[in-house]
């Protein structure tokens, strides 16, 4: 944030200024968003996972610590939780309707329908590898090649020693390079 002392506003939210907190709404809205919709692929999900979010960062607030003077890290994992819980409640209904009795050409228009909405330009292979991965590392994974935080910040937002963080990322990297080739698949620059 160029002309906002994020710091200084932010020990005003915690205070209980509502118009300090909404600036830091309007700050960071946009990169909460789209986190969250990269994780759900839904942008009316991702809306309930930016309200949620910003509900638990005021409900919180005397708890949050920002990280680098900046609450957007803690947004982010907060984010990213919120949408592994969506998604994770949206499998189970879709289960639960899959179990229910239907007709093949009912079955096969649905998911035809879903997969238009989806519309992400993305390797099968590769969103079932990062899928895959337990929270932690897709969180890191995110917040690192997505986000592009470095490792050390990303390590701070998840309550990772920054060597553990070091690992992890390491680990995941291997793992995901050796199911695509190079072309498929690249990293942000460690940091």
């Amino acid at each position: 944030m160029t002309s906002l002392d994020e710091a200084a506003t932010w020990r005003k939210a915690v205070a209980g200024d509502g118009d300090a907190f909404g600036l830091l709404f309007d700050a960071h809205q946009h990169r909460v968003y789209r986190h969250a919709l990269r994780m759900l692929r839904d942008r009316h999900d991702a809306e309930d996972v930016l309200a949620a979010t910003f509900l638990e960062l005021w409900r919180r607030r005397d708890a949050v610590r920002p990280v680098d003077g900046s609450v957007l890290p803690w947004l982010l994992v907060t984010a990213g939780n919120l949408s592994l819980n969506q998604a994770r409640g949206l499998r189970r209904y879709r289960a639960f309707l899959q179990r229910l009795p239907r007709s093949e050409e009912l079955a096969a228009a649905a998911e035809t329908q879903a997969l238009a909405q989806v519309g992400l330009d993305v390797d099968p292979a590769l969103l079932a590898a990062i899928t895959s991965l337990n929270a932690t590392d897709r969180q890191l994974l995110s917040l690192v090649a997505l986000e592009d935080y470095p490792l050390r910040v990303a390590a701070e937002a998840l309550g990772l020693s920054e060597q553990a963080a070091r690992s992890r990322w390491q680990r995941l990297r291997r793992r995901l390079a050796q199911q695509h080739t190079p072309d498929s698949l690249t990293f942000a620059a460690e940091h």
